[in-house]
């Protein structure tokens, strides 16, 4: 299973669930059923590592973001089996640059995973905020990879 995550730079959000998601999976022993990425919607920080107070609190909580920024490929669409996003505005993005209808339906939101955050609609962007956003996403994040894990084993079984 091939999974790539998506935000809108590729260095707060999308590197952060790839991080926890990675680390998840090898946790459960489950690495090499899956390949995991993240992209942005836009290239504004190609080529750059992550937000440092994206790796700081990262680091926090057991985890090192070693992604290096990059913008999202028309080829992404075929070689990607799920694609999730992190906010209804980058769905919507999606669903413009979405060669088809059925490349589309790769598309879904990391909040529809979360089993301890029911209510959240989407993981903020934590870039213009505080520090308490970063550590929001984090727990967002950490919930939302675990029930897409979840739910992908059950979907196998």
């Amino acid at each position: 299973m091939k999974i790539l995550f998506i935000c809108l730079g590729n260095i707060c959000r999308s590197p952060m669930a790839e991080t926890i998601m990675n680390k998840l999976l090898e946790e459960r022993g489950l690495s090499k059923q899956f390949v995991i990425d993240s992209a942005g919607l836009e290239a504004y920080h190609e080529g750059e590592r992550a937000d440092s107070r994206m790796r700081a609190h990262a680091i926090r909580h057991g985890y090192n973001i070693t992604h290096i920024s990059r913008p999202m490929r028309k080829e992404d669409w075929d070689e990607w089996d799920m694609i999730v996003c992190m906010d209804a505005q980058n769905r919507r993005a999606l669903s413009n640059r979405a060669p088809s209808a059925e490349h589309f339906q790769k598309v879904t939101l990391a909040t529809n995973y979360c089993d301890k955050h029911c209510l959240a609609d989407c993981v903020p962007d934590p870039y213009y905020g505080g520090e308490e956003g970063f550590e929001y996403v984090i727990d967002l994040l950490e919930d939302a990879c675990n029930g897409l894990i979840d739910y992908i084993q059950k979907g196998d079984s």
